[in-house]
């Protein structure tokens, strides 16, 4: 598998794992609804941020966007989100980007990463980012209406790099 900077010709390939992420309504706060524009517009983030693609060959795995998680005196603390598809899980993609974005994040120069929105009962997101040193500093309550529990919290996740 190979992490690399997304490129345009990329999105054909990155849309169907994010449709496929955001149609289920378990893990990411994002409008099943949207178009590919409106999703790309979203997904793809524009410099000095970074999106990235897991691939193995030509196959994209898993993606992911960092960049500031707030403009001016926050944008000393960066943010990502991360999509790994379906059939693709348990085979250390979210970890490597996780790791990519936290190198990415550090040498960019930034003080901490935030993530604002994990969903509470993605277990497998939770666990990741927890090994990876960050804490849950937070849980916005029933700020997210999961398919199958209901309104679910949002924990608002950190770690200083």
């Amino acid at each position: 598998m190979q992490i690399r900077a997304y490129e345009a010709t990329d999105w054909p390939s990155v849309w169907p794992v994010f449709q496929e992420i955001v149609s289920t309504g378990e893990t990411i706060p994002y409008d099943p609804a949207w178009t590919s524009e409106q999703a790309r517009k979203v997904w793809v983030e524009p410099p000095p941020g970074l999106t990235v693609v897991a691939c193995e060959g030509a196959r994209v795995l898993g993606t992911a966007k960092m960049g500031a998680n707030r403009p001016g005196p926050g944008a000393h603390v960066a943010t990502a989100s991360f999509m790994v598809a379906v059939d693709a899980r348990g085979r250390g993609i979210g970890r490597a980007l996780g790791e990519y974005a936290l190198d990415w994040a550090c040498a960019q120069g930034y003080a901490a990463m935030q993530f604002n929105a994990v969903v509470e009962t993605n277990d497998a997101a939770v666990h990741l980012w927890q090994a990876l040193g960050f804490q849950i500093i937070g849980t916005v309550p029933e700020a997210f209406e999961h398919p199958t529990y209901g309104r679910v919290g949002l924990h608002i996740m950190h770690r200083r790099l």
